[in-house]
């Protein structure tokens, strides 16, 4: 029970983060759809393909939270672990200020990725054009790693947790949580990415994720808010 307010928390900026996967992966998708066949380009061929790309692209995060996850719990083994809650905090809060137009700080924290990216771009291109689904699922898991100061700033959150096992599953939760955004197409993608446009959907997503930077950083507010929710369960057993 205690594990559920954090896969709610993966999966909520997920889908808060639409805006987001619009502006950095919408194109990336594009570009991806027309690299299938035409004929291909329709029914349950295309769908197949897409959720294929999307299946290689949440391993590449549950695989990343993995390994970060490992070096979060040696984090947490040398007592740092409230530095690494406050930074994931902090990197959670830049991103509700990007979301919203607030400021666009964390778009530094993309560009140390683009490095990688360079070196994985070139494989991905050999991919194409996408002819069956093992190549979806490869080329999705290659476009995993394409820098995002979104996934950068859950990654680092979900390792604040200090185990491999949870950090990867807390990932692979933030990934199904993008997947309405990334899996929409013809009409439905329009009519969603107009949604996600506007200032006050954005906004709001924006105060949400923020909220929930506010929330990892450890302090007395975390205590406060952890008390009242054990009196609160308390009072219900009692009852």
């Amino acid at each position: 029970m205690e594990l559920i307010p954090l896969f709610f928390t993966a999966l909520a900026l997920g889908l808060l983060g639409g805006g987001h996967c619009i502006g950095m992966c919408g194109g990336l998708m594009g570009a991806l759809t027309m690299a299938i066949p035409a004929q291909q380009r329709r029914g349950w061929p295309l769908w197949r393909v897409l959720l294929g790309y999307n299946l290689g692209r949440i391993t590449s995060y549950s695989i990343a939270g993995a390994l970060l996850g490992s070096i979060g719990w040696l984090i947490q083994d040398l007592g740092l672990g409230p530095l690494l809650r406050t930074l994931a905090g902090l990197l959670m809060i830049a991103m509700g200020l990007y979301l919203a137009n607030w400021w666009s700080g964390l778009t530094r924290l993309e560009r140390l990725g683009r490095g990688l990216w360079k070196h994985i771009e070139p494989m991905a291109r050999r991919l194409l054009p996408v002819t069956r689904m093992p190549q979806a699922v490869l080329l999705g898991a290659l476009w995993g790693w394409l820098p995002c100061g979104l996934v950068y700033s859950t990654l680092v959150w979900a390792s604040s947790q200090g185990q491999a096992g949870l950090s990867a599953a807390l990932m692979a939760t933030f990934g199904l949580g993008t997947l309405p955004t990334l899996m929409a197409t013809g009409l439905l993608a329009h009519r969603l990415t107009t949604l996600l446009r506007r200032r006050a959907v954005r906004i709001a997503a924006a105060v949400l994720i923020i909220l929930f930077g506010v929330w990892t950083i450890p302090g007395p507010h975390t205590a406060w808010l952890a008390g009242g929710l054990h009196a609160s369960t308390g009072s219900h057993l009692a009852h």
